[in-house]
């Protein structure tokens, strides 16, 4: 930090009743009354260097003794008046970064112009300030900080944009041209290695050097800042962004993680500290959003996310949660299911998390979508003879036209996996209504999600925790559920689960028992009324079953249990337990065991003589267990 000496007098400024007086032989002749401080000193080193006074003592009458002078709002107070009075007097005066502005102001308000002497206060500050000051990367960032206690006089004087203006010049300029911070030289000192070997002035400084320090500023003097930063055009964005994270790490309060906070807020919303606190955050929140570079991928998704969560608690305006929401969807991919958790705040509903706001930005992320990839049609002769160098090279262009799309469906199949996650944790909340639950299940498109195991855990919790869901909303629960694209688990679960509809279960009865046979090796070829039972479900035998996805962590009770689910005997009598259940009389059955009421046929919805065929796929099963 660099300082400047004015004056060689020892100081002999000393109180006495109350009263502010320099030793002198010469005795005082003059009163200045400064923001309820009173000093006695005298008119000629006061008057031959500060214009003002001189017109103030010109109106002003005098008394037999003493003059009295009144300085109203007089910028900086007694410290500021006193730094200018020494100065007068000859007496020495330190001017650092952190003072500099007080005096600037206090020397323009008593007008220490060169108009009065030559080499006035006036004159010497400029000079440390334009000379020393700006060039100084520390000394600019707290001679900057230092105006926010004078905004009007600074503005005036042209100090804030001078130093606004030599900040974003040393960020853009690279950062071995610059002489580095405090606190980044601090982080490079620590950060030695263990031998010691690595020198210090050989490391390259990071290209982001400058955020931590920027960090300290004020909003508004921040936003300033930032805006010539950004409009230099040198800095990536990603480096606009991880200085805005910076920032709101250090001034933002991690409201996010307390559930409770809108409760506090609603306790204390008498207390003005509290109001004006909570205008402060949201007023800085809703500047960083406006600060956030244009460019995808600038900040994290997570960032947005929280970013958001801050501003619902908050209640940011509608422009920048508008904004948040929009940003967040074009990066929905990045996301975490806790992320997402964003706490509900809102009185008309009970809810944990807020639901509608992740149905918001999943809407605005699936609009953006893409068809998804398909493969080029193959010629019929393409196993039997190589295929021509023009037929390679269309489907060259084929990949290169379905690049974006790929990525696109790429991005769709993580997401899918981030909802089914998302459901899982919100399907606890007993408050949740089942509308809600279905509209984010069936947002995803039926190709983004490769198997339904999440899918179903997540039905399965909310069946749990919401046992008194009647028949019909059962059946619209489970609407999105698409039974061949259980993994062999699951089934065993589902066929097992009280609470699953019958038709469901008998869905995944019926597609495990044609999976089984096929997958018992022993079978070579499945009989014609089979192959054509198991097109009519649009079922490739051959196709082997996806795996159980373990990307989500699941509580105990939620865990699927299997043992004692393996035998047949046990599927069928759950089915028959099922049939019960849904009150279907004997009597509206055949002697060949087929069902004529219309909710029997619409469960199942087996082509002619169903039984038959189901009858033999466990025949089938039970030869091929017993011959392994």
């Amino acid at each position: 930090m660099k300082f400047m000496k004015l004056g060689s007098r020892p100081d002999t400024f000393y109180t006495a009743e109350a009263v502010r007086s320099v030793s002198s032989e010469v005795s005082s002749d003059l009163i200045v009354q400064v923001t309820g401080s009173r000093y006695l000193l005298h008119k000629f080193p006061l008057l031959s260097k500060c214009l003002r006074l001189q017109r103030l003592c010109s109106e002003s009458p005098e008394s037999s003794q003493h003059q009295i002078v009144q300085l109203p709002d007089f910028p900086g107070g007694v410290e500021a008046f006193e730094l200018c009075a020494k100065f007068c007097y000859g007496i020495t005066i330190t001017i650092s970064a952190y003072n500099i502005v007080a005096a600037r102001c206090a020397a323009d308000y008593l007008q220490m112009t060169e108009d009065v002497e030559k080499g006035n206060l006036i004159y010497k500050l400029e000079v440390f300030f334009t000379s020393c000051l700006l060039h100084g990367w520390k000394d600019a960032i707290v001679t900057l900080q230092s105006t926010k206690a004078f905004p009007l006089w600074s503005e005036d004087l042209g100090i804030t944009s001078r130093c606004i203006e030599a900040i974003a010049s040393k960020v853009l300029t690279h950062p071995s041209k610059v002489s580095l911070s405090h606190s980044y030289s601090r982080r490079e000192r620590d950060d030695v290695s263990c031998n010691g070997a690595e020198s210090q002035r050989l490391r390259p400084a990071s290209r982001g050097w400058w955020a931590e320090d920027m960090a300290e500023l004020g909003i508004d003097l921040y936003w300033r800042t930032m805006m010539a930063v950004k409009s230099g055009g040198k800095i990536p964005s990603n480096l606009i962004g991880e200085a805005l994270k910076i920032y709101a790490a250090r001034w933002l309060p991690n409201i996010s993680r307390e559930r409770d906070f809108n409760k506090q807020v609603g306790s204390d919303s008498d207390s003005d500290s509290t109001n004006e606190t909570t205008s402060k955050h949201r007023l800085l929140l809703e500047t960083i959003v406006s600060l956030l570079p244009a460019e995808k991928g600038a900040v994290t998704c997570s960032f947005l996310l929280k970013l958001l969560k801050a501003a619902n608690i908050l209640n940011a305006s509608s422009s920048s949660k508008m904004e948040l929401t929009r940003r967040a969807s074009l990066q929905l991919e990045e996301a975490t299911v806790r992320d997402l958790l964003i706490p509900s705040i809102s009185l008309a509903n009970d809810t944990v998390y807020d639901v509608d706001l992740v149905i918001t930005i999943l809407e605005q992320f699936m609009l953006q979508g893409q068809s998804p990839p398909t493969s080029p049609p193959r010629s019929k002769l393409g196993f039997e003879r190589r295929r021509s160098r023009s037929a390679e090279n269309i489907d060259l262009e084929f990949q290169e036209s379905r690049r974006s799309s790929s990525a696109s469906h790429s991005s769709k199949l993580k997401v899918a996996k981030l909802v089914d996650g998302y459901l899982q944790e919100i399907a606890r909340d007993v408050n949740l209504p089942l509308s809600k639950f279905i509209t984010l299940a069936e947002a995803i498109p039926d190709f983004s999600r490769l198997d339904h195991d999440d899918l179903y855990r997540a039905i399965d919790i909310y069946l749990k925790a919401h046992p008194d869901l009647n028949k019909s909303e059962r059946k619209r629960l489970c609407r999105a559920l698409d039974c061949k694209k259980l993994s062999v688990e699951a089934c065993m679960h589902a066929a097992q689960n009280e609470f699953l509809p019958l038709r469901v279960v008998v869905q995944v009865l019926f597609f495990e028992q044609a999976r089984a046979a096929m997958g018992g090796g022993k079978v070579t070829e499945l009989p014609g009324n089979i192959k054509a039972l198991l097109a009519a479900h649009n079922i490739d035998p051959s196709r082997p079953t996806a795996a159980l996805s373990t990307t989500t962590s699941i509580q105990a009770e939620d865990q699927w249990s299997v043992s004692g689910f393996k035998s047949p005997k046990s599927k069928v009598s759950t089915l028959r337990m099922k049939m019960a259940e849904d009150e279907l009389d004997e009597s509206d059955l055949q002697s060949d065991g087929l069902g004529r009421s219309s909710k029997f046929k619409a469960f199942c919805a087996l082509p002619t003589r169903p039984k038959r065929m189901f009858s033999k796929l466990l025949s089938m099963n039970r030869t091929s267990s017993e011959k392994n």
